[in-house]
């Protein structure tokens, strides 16, 4: 979940802490497996999880692929399977959602975007990224894609 992380003994990252990362003070053979709403909430609004889904979903749609095979590609990359018949009606009908959501609420699909330091795709329409941004943030929570199980 992080490369580089200063860690101090008494005050460890945040972020760690919500994903229960061992205290360091003993060696951990084995950590816990845990999915709380506190680990979904980082992951929906942390400025690191919501720029990875951004760019995940830029680069996708940088191949101008049909839906289902931009959703197919997301969903292998995070979780390493194709997504089954019903994952992809609810994931479909979800982008359908967010961008009926978006294109009535301009400002908060830029506000979404342009979330992280990564350059935003000005080729790509912003209520279409924002849309996406959203759909690979729902990948990104998924219980598969945390506990990796």
């Amino acid at each position: 979940r992080s490369l580089y992380t200063f860690w101090k003994r008494t005050v460890p990252p945040p972020n760690m802490s919500a994903f229960d990362a061992p205290s360091r003070e003993t060696c951990t053979v084995q950590r816990e497996s845990t999915n709380t709403p506190l680990q979904a909430l980082n992951l929906l609004n942390d400025v690191t999880f919501v720029e990875a889904a951004r760019v995940l979903a830029q680069n996708t749609l940088a191949t101008g692929q049909s839906d289902l095979a931009c959703l197919t590609h997301i969903f292998e990359r995070v979780l390493s399977r194709p997504p089954g018949e019903q994952e992809q009606r609810v994931l479909l009908a979800s982008l359908a959602h967010h961008r009926q959501q978006f294109s009535g609420e301009r400002g908060a699909a830029d506000a979404l975007i342009k979330t992280g330091e990564w350059p935003v795709d000005t080729a790509v329409e912003v209520d279409e990224l924002a849309a996406w941004t959203t759909l690979c943030s729902t990948i990104f929570n998924l219980d598969e894609a945390v506990t990796k199980e």
